[in-house]
């Protein structure tokens, strides 16, 4: 049985053929959009081949401060590089507008690559349609808006007055020989059956009278789409894309799905696209565009790699290269951002990078390294563990790593150092180059299986070493301890706030009097108990200042 909130579509609930219609039983405004559903699915119809196409010099750029000439071209060989040979990045859209415009289509196409190719992208009027004649295009994209929100609310006029008038553009285009590549505009808000349907059918028969293929994207402007097979029109990717097909006649290789992020399902919907039934995907690169961003290119190409089982000659580590390139000329790259942000597969987790330790496949989805040219990183915060400076350290410290345990009184003595930095206060992560400092002093001097020359001030090393060790009788430890009188064996614990005084440790006179093996499992108190290996010698016992390492993940 169906779940009570789940909400179906009404029967003839929009049959409207002038307009406007809001579709306000899924746009109410007052809430998020709400989803409806249809009582049977769509069914899976991917095609053979598929594809990404590129929008970053047009929608990408209408989000953020102007490309120079030269950022242009540069991000445009980058996407050449990306989509490789086969061009799996099939096209670039350009603004035709002004003279630095311009000028960047022209250094684009005197480059000579094949893919992407360099098409424009216009307004739906007579006026912006002759740029494309002047720059000699061979496609250019038309903004025909096709939802009741742009046509009654923002051009003030009628379904059937807005649809002559892009028709009058793709007319003169056909004319010219020039594909036309009609982008409707908010396609997830609109009347598909009494707008989007007549338009599309219109445009195919255009099309096949003039001879050549009009293309059609389908824009989710708003971000609304919805990824599920059952989901209703017109907010049901799936649902769309099955009906621009099948009733619209619009042939898959002619069929371009453009996502928004506004609801976070913008991946999921591109995906949807290209399962049932469209070639192309639009996006940008990092996926930077209009308002929550564009469906980001870069995961594209993972996707389409996931989906056909090969790369397709997508060159991925491009990918990273491209990152770069953004953050040279001062855009900023969320940290958070897949494949590109600076934190995208470092862990700050210690129970995480204990187990990249044993095996990177543990938390890494792919070989990043193989893929991007990025290792899998650490960085070090209060909850990075003894197991995140190991791991830190086979990326950066790897001669000294060689056969470090995590257990390693170097190690645990690093990692002390580390929580007193968040004790006093500290809240961001760890630079590199202050790990290094803090590795360089916590290692100095202390060698395992050699003798300990200095004092050894922390309680945690001083009692993690003692509980290892067959020291010597002669070897010394000094302690941080707290003084008590000669011969009291009710030792109870004492505040943090007691003057700490140090003294010298033999322990030969625990070997004399007692078990090492019974001071070693004393060890495995909880934080701020009292430490004491021998109750019947001196007078002295150690505060455990963290757990230590061994009942650490």
């Amino acid at each position: 049985m169906a779940a009570s909130w789940l909400t179906f579509t009404t029967p003839n609930a929009h049959s409207s053929v002038a307009g406007p219609d809001y579709y306000r039983d899924q746009f109410p405004y007052t809430l998020p959009p709400l989803v409806q559903f249809e009582r049977e699915p769509v069914a899976l119809n991917p095609q053979h081949d598929i594809w990404i196409t590129d929008t970053t010099f047009r929608d990408g750029q209408q989000s953020r401060a102007p490309y120079s000439v030269a950022q242009i071209v540069h991000l445009y060989s980058l996407l050449q590089r990306l989509g490789g040979k086969r061009g799996m990045v099939r096209q670039s859209e350009f603004f035709l507008y002004t003279k630095k415009d311009r000028e960047a289509v022209e250094r684009c196409q005197e480059l000579g690559y094949r893919f992407p190719e360099v098409t424009g992208w216009i307004r739906a009027t007579m006026a912006d349609y002759q740029l494309v004649r002047a720059a000699g295009l061979k496609e250019t994209g038309i903004l025909t808006s096709i939802s009741d929100y742009h046509i009654f609310k923002k051009l003030g006029s009628s379904r059937e007055a807005v649809i002559a008038g892009y028709l009058d553009v793709v007319d003169a285009a056909l004319a010219d020989g020039v594909i036309p590549r009609c982008h409707i505009e908010d396609s997830t808000r609109a009347d598909f059956h009494h707008v989007v349907l007549p338009f599309v059918q219109a445009l195919m028969e255009r099309g096949r009278q003039a001879g050549i293929q009009v293309k059609v994207r389908y824009p989710d402007t708003m971000g609304v789409g919805v990824s599920d097979p059952y989901a209703a029109l017109p907010r049901g990717i799936p649902r769309l894309t099955h009906l621009l097909r099948t009733e619209g006649g619009v042939p898959s290789e002619a069929l371009e799905f453009h996502g928004q992020n506004d609801l976070n399902a913008i991946i999921p919907n591109a995906v949807s696209a290209w399962l049932y039934g469209a070639s192309s995907n639009n996006g940008t690169l990092l996926g930077i565009g209009e308002r929550s961003g564009n469906t980001p290119i870069e995961a594209l190409a993972f996707w389409l790699i996931g989906l056909t089982g090969g790369t397709q000659g997508i060159d991925t580590t491009v990918i990273s290269e491209i990152a770069d390139y953004y953050r040279e000329i001062g855009e900023t790259v969320d940290q958070r951002l897949p494949f590109v942000g600076s934190n995208f597969n470092v862990t700050r987790a210690g129970i995480h990078a204990d187990g990249m330790i044993k095996d990177e496949e543990i938390y890494n989805p792919f070989d990043t390294t193989r893929l991007l040219n990025r290792p899998p990183g650490v960085a070090i915060t209060d909850k990075s563990g003894a197991a995140g400076l190991l791991m830190w350290m086979q990326t950066h410290r790897p001669a000294e790593a060689a056969g470090l345990d995590k257990r390693d009184p170097r190690l645990v003595r690093a990692l002390d150092m580390v929580m007193r930095l968040y004790d006093d206060g500290r809240v961001i992560a760890i630079a590199d180059e202050e790990v290094h400092e803090i590795l360089d002093e916590a290692f100095a001097g202390v060698g395992v299986g050699k003798e300990l020359p200095d004092a050894v001030r922390e309680p945690q090393l001083a009692v993690e070493l003692f509980s290892q060790w067959e020291c010597p009788g002669d070897t010394v430890i000094r302690l941080k301890h707290l003084p008590v009188s000669q011969g009291n064996s009710d030792f109870s614990t004492h505040g943090t706030n007691r003057a700490f005084e140090f003294e010298e440790f033999r322990p030969s006179i625990c070997r004399d009097s007692g078990n090492l093996g019974t001071t070693r499992r004393s060890i495995a108190k909880t934080e701020g108990d009292v430490l004491q290996p021998h109750t019947g010698a001196a007078a002295w016992k150690v505060r455990v200042s963290h757990i230590p390492e061994t009942k650490r993940d």
